[in-house]
């Protein structure tokens, strides 16, 4: 994966701006029923980053918590003006960035599906891509993804 950095990205309405700094580590899609619920479609696209390559350059994000399966609750981060989703997954080592909400979605590439034991029936999964009914056998890096 080339990635030019930083990358940017922001919500619909342009009142909240982001710049990474790093590579991500992860590329995912997510089909949990919790993703389909706050996304509104049957999945959701989500890179993890280093928390400390991620920074808002405008505006100020709200924050959703919700439950998560293995990781407790988990920090949700959107305009509070346009209501656009951002963030997910948030944790003191790890930002997990929405791809919607990148200014260039060309380079994102998912390397896994995940939880596509709540698949929608419609949903066409790429068959070159791993899947895993619900999370990937844990790495022991720090920086093992949290659900989206």
């Amino acid at each position: 994966m080339t990635v030019k950095l930083p990358f940017t990205g922001g919500c619909a309405c342009g009142a909240v701006r982001y710049e990474c700094t790093a590579e991500p580590f992860v590329m995912l899609r997510c089909h949990c029923k919790d993703c389909q619920q706050i996304s509104g479609a049957p999945f959701e696209a989500v890179l993890y980053v280093p928390k400390e390559a991620f920074g808002l350059t405008k505006g100020a994000l709200g924050y959703r918590f919700t439950e998560g399966e293995a990781f407790g609750q988990n920090k949700r981060g959107f305009c509070a003006v346009c209501g656009s989703r951002i963030s997910g997954g948030e944790s003191d080592r790890r930002v997990g960035i929405v791809a919607g909400s990148l200014d260039d979605s060309a380079w994102f590439r998912a390397q896994m599906d995940i939880f596509t034991q709540d698949a929608q029936p419609g949903d066409l999964l790429d068959p070159d891509v791993p899947k895993f009914e619900q999370y990937p056998p844990r790495r022991r890096s720090t920086e093992t993804a949290p659900p989206a």
